[in-house]
């Protein structure tokens, strides 16, 4: 690895959560302790238990979950931190976009564990009222499965949540669309794994949660990022403070750009990779993106264990 490689930190979101996630570093650490206390305080739910006890069911709510991983990103982000890792360039995957904005300065710790707890609620009121299904599509490339999608709307409400790798997409909406679109994919030698989520995320059927979040971030200050931000919805940085705001409005509803975002990474010099937060998630994408001949190191970091293996 050139000295000369950049350093990209990258953060989790739903779906890599787990019981006693950030245990080690709570345990060891007072100031670990005490944002987790102070992300519980502003959010008004037991992270602490959640986070620590379980169960998973509970935890896995998004309601819960938004705000209880969220602090634990950002107290295993602490942590690399004080190890000396420093980060030219911060992305994270839909939820985990938020530990990013809290990590390049967008953000102060509060405001980010309020807008995540409003963000969940939302989502949840939306996937309350608009139940559908999301399903994962391996073996297929992006135009195939966006031609799909097209072919199975008139079932229902459909779209592309995430374009995860060159060959894991995964697809949002209405449950009889979601079917079709699944059946369609094991047509053409592709496989879809229905996953085992409470809504239809990154799809139209929670777009009703945007103008009461737009509402909700227009009250809240957003700074120019000091260490530049790979977005969700755009695969690019941003710096304008008012145009981050209308990116993460749309983001709720919008894809979620994986695969753009860390070509986009590696073309801006990327050799290092740290996924900071719970379990290995987007490392092993990062392993199915990153080609095999591309001088690179991947890391994870959500305990003493691992911090140290590093």
């Amino acid at each position: 690895m050139s000295d000369s490689a950049k350093t990209a930190i990258i953060f989790p979101g739903q779906g890599s959560q787990y019981v006693g996630m950030g245990r080690g570093f709570l345990e060891q650490d007072s100031a670990a302790r005490e944002l987790l206390a102070r992300a519980e305080k502003l959010s008004g739910l037991p992270l602490a238990r959640l986070c620590l006890e379980g169960p998973l069911e509970e935890l896995t709510r998004t309601l819960n979950l938004q705000p209880a991983l969220t602090v634990i990103n950002l107290i295993c982000l602490k942590a690399v931190q004080k190890a000396g890792v420093r980060a030219d360039y911060y992305a994270g995957h839909s939820l985990g976009e938020y530990s990013a904005l809290a990590a390049a300065g967008v953000l102060s710790f509060d405001d980010t564990i309020r807008l995540v707890t409003e963000r969940g609620r939302l989502m949840e009121r939306e996937a309350a009222r608009n139940p559908g299904a999301m399903a994962a599509v391996v073996k297929l490339d992006f135009p195939a499965v966006a031609a799909i999608v097209a072919a199975a709307a008139p079932k229902g409400r459909i779209t592309i949540a995430n374009h995860n790798s060159a060959a894991q997409i995964v697809i949002s909406g209405d449950t009889p669309a979601v079917e079709a679109a699944s059946a369609l994919a094991k047509e053409q030698g592709g496989k879809a794994i229905a996953l085992p989520v409470s809504g239809a995320w990154h799809s139209e059927l929670i777009a009703g949660a945007v103008p009461d979040f737009s509402k909700i971030m227009a009250a809240t200050p957003f700074n120019p990022p000091a260490t530049p931000i790979f977005f969700n919805v755009t695969a690019a940085p941003e710096t304008d403070p008012g145009e981050i705001r209308a990116i993460m409005a749309r983001q709720i509803a919008a894809t979620v750009r994986w695969y753009e975002i860390i070509e986009n990474l590696r073309a801006a010099g990327v050799g290092t990779f740290v996924e900071v937060g719970p379990k290995t998630v987007l490392s092993g994408l990062l392993k199915k993106i990153i080609p095999a001949d591309y001088p690179c190191e991947i890391r994870q970091v959500d305990s003493p264990e691992t911090l140290a293996a590093g």
